[in-house]
Order: structure tokens, then sequence, then C-alpha cells
């Protein structure tokens, strides 16, 4: 035995940070450690050197288990789009467009490919730390389940449970999880962990008993809330916490008016690598905010259009609610726009799009000399390239793929005076780059930009390294340890009702 699952109560648990949390713990006792997430729906994620799509939080994973991420990671990746469909991705490859019921289908061809996926990773690392998805008690979708129980069940894993007590509610879903899964799915369950509480954990103590005594499992651990975790959300869920942080961490409260460079980055429906502006927040002298009304748009000094995973619909909202509008007037009063990849799409004069949207021909902004076309074909690779002087790195990730038609060059794309597209994620990840642009945009703007010499690499490690200080600090890391190399305790008891 050499892995465990780690599975939540319901999507925005944890999951994700208790993850990488105890590939960090692993790696400093000197383990190979490999992160894994059989299917995972989001739209946030990564390239891979090996050609593939992965989610974002299993790329944050591997550089908490101090390994390059790779496709076996996260081999099945849902992208959600339009009209309740979602793009499926198998190893980097796009092989079908899915709704909730026709997914079904494809879910024999998706399985073994799992399976061989985790099995090569057990082999080539001492330890694999595998995520669940949502909650293991959807009991409507046990019967075809690929992540949760029927991943633990098919390679025999450990599994513990993970609760959010902050929303309340914790002991009710972590008793309810259980008693909702059929014996020999709980046979499996050997543990809960209690995540983000706030205050005395001795309040806690009649509650943990009664759990154990109910379940017959121990409370593995309680984590406290912590506060400065935020890079790589992989959920929009997240995006609330992710801009509180980067108001106050950004410096607003400490720095006069004048040293505060203001971003808003639209908050398009079906935004997707929001992380892409996470190298801004940890610049403390940068403020970001989500922008979905006109007025945020006129009071910043930088605005950015993310990706997106509906180039043509998003763009139609954004007309619709007069952000567009905002946006032109924003680009041609001088102030710094900047697109990434969809939202480069969007600042282009045209796009012709028979793929996403099948929508034919449509106007773009016209902020750029830029025309796109989509293709059935995946644009899938890492980047490098150099701007102001400074070397930069990237990696893409689109169907629409855009011919500058003039401009000065930029990375990925082009620019316009003040207004900038790219065609590369994670470009300002790069310290020199995102430096020296903030310095230009800054100025455009009339704000005084001074590097403060952030590393975005260094932060990173930072908060992975709190993340296996929460595991080393408040998880019963000696259970953990037993759980991984023995496997589940024999005769762990049933909790009525049970499912059938």
């Amino acid at each position: 035995m050499n892995a465990i699952l780690v599975a939540g109560t319901a999507s925005d648990a944890g999951k994700s940070v208790i993850t990488a949390g105890i590939c960090r713990w692993l790696v400093r006792q000197g383990f190979t450690v490999a992160p894994f997430k059989a299917q995972n729906m989001s739209l946030n994620s990564a390239v891979t050197a090996d050609g593939c799509e992965i989610g974002r939080a299993q790329a944050m994973q591997a550089a908490a288990a101090r390994i390059e991420p790779e496709g076996a990671m996260n081999p099945v990746l849902l992208k959600p789009g339009a009209h309740g469909s979602s793009q499926v991705m198998l190893l980097g490859e796009p092989v079908a467009e899915a709704d909730a019921l026709s997914y079904a289908g494809l879910k024999p061809r998706l399985r073994p490919v799992i399976l061989d996926c985790l099995a090569g990773l057990r082999k080539r690392f001492d330890v694999v730390v595998c995520e669940g998805a949502g909650s293991p008690a959807e009991i409507n979708l046990r019967a075809g389940d690929l992540a949760n129980m029927g991943l633990a069940r098919a390679a025999g894993l450990p599994v513990i449970v993970a609760g959010d007590i902050d929303r309340g509610g914790v002991f009710a879903a972590m008793f309810g999880t259980l008693a909702l899964l059929s014996a020999d799915d709980q046979a499996l369950v050997a543990g809960f962990v209690i995540n983000k509480f706030r205050g005395d954990a001795r309040l806690l103590a009649p509650g943990l008993d009664m759990l154990t005594k109910l379940t017959g499992r121990p409370v593995l651990g309680v984590l406290p809330m912590i506060s400065g975790i935020w890079l790589d959300t992989e959920d929009s869920l997240g995006l609330g916490v992710h801009s509180g942080h980067a108001t106050s961490a950004g410096g607003a409260a400490g720095a006069g008016a004048g040293d505060v460079l203001r971003v808003a980055v639209v908050r398009l429906p079906r935004i997707s690598n929001f992380t892409d502006t996470d190298p801004l927040a940890a610049e403390p002298s940068v403020a970001i905010s989500y922008a979905t009304t006109p007025s945020e748009i006129a009071a910043a000094d930088l605005v950015i259009v993310p990706g997106s995973r509906s180039t043509v619909e998003d763009l139609g909202w954004l007309r619709r609610s007069g952000l567009a509008d905002a946006i032109t007037a924003h680009a041609r009063a001088g102030r710094p726009l900047l697109g990434i990849c969809a939202g480069y799409q969007m600042l282009a004069a045209t796009i012709h799009d028979e793929v996403e949207s099948r929508a034919g021909t449509v106007d773009g902004l016209g902020l750029l000399p830029a025309s796109v076309r989509f293709q059935t074909a995946k644009v899938l690779r890492q980047c490098r390239g150099e701007a102001f002087g400074e070397r930069v790195t990237g990696y893409q990730i689109q169907h629409g793929v855009i011919e500058a038609d003039g401009g000065e060059p930029f990375p990925g794309g082009c620019r316009v005076g003040t207004v900038y597209g790219t065609s590369w994620h994670g470009l300002l990840e790069s310290d020199g780059f995102r430096q020296a642009f903030l310095t230009r945009t800054a100025a455009a703007a009339g704000r005084r930009y001074v590097p403060a010499g952030v590393s975005f690499r260094a932060e990173r490690e930072r908060q992975l390294d709190a993340l296996g200080d929460l595991i080393a600090d408040h998880l019963d890391t000696g259970a953990l340890a037993r759980l991984i190399e023995g496997g589940v305790p024999a005769a762990l008891p049933f909790v009525s009702p049970g499912a059938p």
C-alpha cells in the first residue's frame, strides 16, 4: 500500500490544499510523492511538459511534491462550456463534448486509462496522494464514479474525508457522508479531517468524541483557518477569497493612493485560468478586484480581460452588460488594457468560430489589429520569449488561432499603445517581465510603481511550506503514515442506513 485518497463532504471543502499539504509533508520526510486526481472539472488548467492539459490544482500539488507535473496526474479533465456541455480531455487530447447524461457513456473508455495512470504513478513514486472530486456521497452518480469511492474500491485506497467547518454543519456532513455509502465503500473510509476552524479547538472536543463513537472512525486532525493561502485556486468558488486577499495584501491599506496600482479583472461568466493574475496579487503595491460593472472598469488603472471557455458567448455578455463600452472607453483614453487568451481574442477585429460557438464570423472589440479563427485541433504547448529586455515563459491552451496584422510584438500576441494582447497564460509569473510590464502600465495610468523584488516562485514555495506545516502541526501524521503504509484498519463498523 502506498497511496491514499482525500475526499471531501462537498466541493471547495479543502481537498486540494490538504492534498498539497500532505505532498509537501511527505517530501520533507524524504519520500518521492506524486499527486493524482482521476477526474477534474475545472476551467483552471496548466500545460505539462509532455503536452497534456491538467487541472491547475494538480500542477500546484506537483510543485508541493517538488516534481514536474505530467498528464498522468490528472488523466480526465472536464472543461465546462456553454449550454450545459463540457469538453472532455483525456491525457491532453479533446475526445468529446458531453453533457451530464451523455458523459456516462464515455466512462467505460475513461476508466481503464485512469487506473493505468494511477498504477504507473504508484510504481514510480513512494507515495501517491489522490484527491477526490465533489463528494463521495453523490449517490445518484455512484454507479459510474471514477474519482471517489469508485476509484478507492478499484485501487484499494484508504480514504479520509475532509469537511469545511467554516460553512457550518460539518458534523452532520461527515456523518451523513459516511451513512450514505454502501457497506463496501464505508469499509475504506478510515477517518475525518476538519478544515478551516476558527477559535479554540477544545470547544470541538465533545463533538469530535461523539462523531468517533457514532462512526467508529477517528478525527485525524483539526486544521485551523490560515490567511495568506490563495495561489492556484482551482474553482471560481475561490475567487472571492482571492480578490479579498489581493486587495488587502496588495497594500491598499498601507500605501498612499498614488502608490497603489488598481487592477480590475473582468469577471466573465465562463472565466478560465484566472490564476494568471496570482502574480499581481503577490505585488505589495497592486490591488486586484473582479469587475462586473462599468463603474468598476472606469475606476481601474489597468483592466485585464482574462481567459474564457466560451469566447463568443462571453463577448456577447460584455456587450449586453455595458462592459464592452467601458473597456473600449478605457483603452481609447490611453489607459492600460491586457487581454489574455480569450480576452485577447475579444480585443481583436474579427472572430470566425465554427467550432466552439458555431456562430460564424462576429465582430470583436476592434482594439487590436488581429483576427481569430477557431480550429478543431487544440493548441497545447509551453512557450518562451523575451520582452522589455526580460525573459518570459508561458503556455497556450486554445482552439482559436490569432493572427496579428499589425501593432508591435508582444509575447504571444501584439500591442498597440497601451493595449496588450497575448495568447500565453502564465506570463506574469516571470518576475522581471512582470515588473517591467507594471512599470510601463503604471506610468501610462499616472501611477508610480516601484518594483519590490517579489519572487513569485518564492511566494509559491512559502505558501506550500505553510500547507506542509499545517499538516505537520495539526494532523495525526503517525495515523496518516499508517494508513498510507498499511491501508484501512480491519472491521470498521457499518453506519446505517447505508446505500444499497
